[in-house]
């Protein structure tokens, strides 16, 4: 098992994901769907309802849980590096698409079915997707590449 990968991949996963979320969140999320979300506030956390929301509250949750996912997203790199061809952030490239790929597969094609949220919601996500995984895709298989991990 690849631990410094994990780890540090993972934390360069995390950062770069947050990093992307400063700008797609006052455009998308407190923008494009704002008054989405309002018209659906039952589907959200009670923290995100209030006037403002509590988004303090919310952190330590968003933090544990992003951590967690972008630790299991480098583990899945290193798993699967060597089915991507070229340099290492053009391999971390691809790994990125194939994370949007998997996203659009379960928002659009599967928890949509499950959840009441509007379909707006599920497609503005998936597209929104690519802004995410990309980048920090190709930042770790750089990374995986120039640090031997």
């Amino acid at each position: 098992m690849r631990f410094k990968l994990i780890i540090l991949g993972g934390l360069a996963f995390y950062a770069a994901t947050w990093l992307v979320s400063m700008a797609t969140g006052p455009l998308i999320h407190e923008g494009l769907l704002k008054a989405t979300y309002q018209a659906h506030a039952h589907l959200w956390r009670p923290e995100l309802n209030q006037v403002p929301p509590d988004m303090a509250a919310l952190l330590p949750r968003w933090i544990l849980t992003g951590l967690v996912a972008a630790f299991i997203q480098a583990g899945l790199y290193g798993a699967l590096e060597p089915a991507f061809e070229g340099p290492g952030w053009k391999k971390g490239l691809k790994y990125g698409g194939v994370l949007c790929l998997f996203g659009a597969c379960w928002g659009l094609l599967g928890y949509s079915g499950i959840f009441n949220a509007p379909d707006k919601v599920w497609i503005v996500w998936t597209v929104e997707s690519p802004a995410y995984y990309l980048p920090a895709g190709a930042l770790v298989g750089w990374l995986t590449e120039r640090f031997r991990w």
